[in-house]
């Protein structure tokens, strides 16, 4: 009998947070399909470090800017069409929003409270690290 093995894809994307009126705001996107909220992540670019290719996700699915943290601020695993994926986050602190980036047509963002944000993702283990004491 042959067990099938599971890989699991590594991935990394970014918490884009900005305090606004002494409060720690993270700024969450639509999925393609708009039918929930998420963070910004995606595949490990090669050649570019995990911070940097989750600084591309940023850039590329949310528009924004900023200088990602270089160490881990937690992971989390989820699944999509039978496959296990782990994502591992950095802090991004938002410099810069842009009016224009590349999946701008495809995505809806919102700025939101912490535990509003928490709230509004479907991750149990994202909600977690979400709702983490991180300011």
């Amino acid at each position: 009998m042959t067990r099938k093995i599971n890989k699991v894809f590594q991935q990394s994307g970014v918490i884009p947070y900005r305090i606004n009126d002494g409060k720690v705001e993270v700024l969450l996107i639509t999925t393609r399909s708009r039918q929930g909220w998420v963070i910004p992540k995606g595949g490990l670019c090669k050649g570019m470090s995990p911070h940097d290719s989750a600084a591309k996700e940023a850039w590329e699915e949310a528009g924004v800017v900023g200088r990602v943290t270089t160490e881990e601020f937690g992971n989390y695993k989820y699944r999509k069409r039978g496959n296990t994926y782990q994502v591992n986050l950095f802090l991004l602190p938002v410099e810069t929003v842009l009016e224009d980036w590349p999946e701008a047509t495809a995505r809806e963002r919102k700025w939101l409270e912490v535990n509003q944000a928490a709230e509004l993702v479907k991750e149990t283990s994202l909600k977690r690290i979400i709702q983490t004491s991180w300011i």
